[in-house]
């Protein structure tokens, strides 16, 4: 009885920590994680990504999933972890931009910009 208590246990885990990923590829998918702090606004899933022809910075630029400017997403674009790591911006032990871990940084503020801006 202990071992399929056990087992249901483990297999829960599982299910839960599959769905921790970037749900860039499904907008609808339930966040496994709490916003970081700082987000200035909350994004409907829907709405989560910034459509890709964006102006860098503008209002429009932001990942409501990591509430960071989509621009500099590393967690939903990987293509820019090179960069990050090339100007020393880069905290190992988080696997994020260092200017985005707030583990390390508990008092950084990342703000969206203002609509219009």
């Amino acid at each position: 009885m202990k071992i399929r208590s056990l087992s249901l246990v483990i297999c829960a885990l599982g299910l839960g920590l599959g769905g921790a990923a970037c749900s860039k590829e499904t907008p609808s998918a339930a966040k496994a994680t709490p916003e970081p702090q700082g987000a200035a606004e909350q994004a409907p899933a829907s709405a989560a990504h910034a459509p890709s022809d964006v102006k860098p910075g503008s209002h429009e630029d932001w990942c409501g999933e990591h509430a960071v400017p989509e621009s500099q997403c590393s967690r939903c674009n990987p293509e820019l972890i090179p960069a990050f790591k090339a100007t020393g911006d880069w905290c190992a032990e988080h696997g994020l931009p260092e200017s985005q871990c707030l583990k390390c940084n508990p008092d950084l503020k990342i703000v969206r910009p203002p609509k219009g801006s």
